[in-house]
């Protein structure tokens, strides 16, 4: 049974860190994409960063600069660090694990920033 159990979200202020991480179980090996999506009420789910095995990044604009995605292969994990968090980055954030035609999510973890 695949899993990715999702971890570190929180009420942060404007200016602020976070830092999530997401560990796969199961099928998940390091052959497998991973990285966050997230979505604000009202609006789609959209990429935010995303890592192959081999440690290829990929971010979304609005993040450049202050989001740093990591995995670590032994563990089967990924991590976001969220630095310069900002009222906007203000979603709930969903692991994801992604091989050819085989996808997981996590249950998703909220992160709000406001003062």
């Amino acid at each position: 049974q695949v899993r990715l159990v999702e971890s570190g979200g929180g009420l942060v202020q404007p200016g602020e860190s976070l830092r999530l991480s997401c560990a796969g179980s199961g099928a998940i090996d390091r052959v497998y994409t991973m990285g966050w999506y997230r979505q604000a009420p009202g609006k789609e789910r959209e990429l935010v960063a995303a890592i192959t095995g081999g440690g290829t990044t990929n971010y979304a604009d609005s993040v450049k600069g202050r989001f740093t995605i990591s995995r670590d292969n032994a563990k089967n994990t990924v991590y976001l660090q969220m630095n310069s968090l900002k009222p906007e980055d203000t979603a709930v954030y969903y692991c994801y694990a992604r091989y050819i035609t085989r996808s997981y999510w996590g249950q998703g973890t909220q992160v709000t920033v406001s003062s």
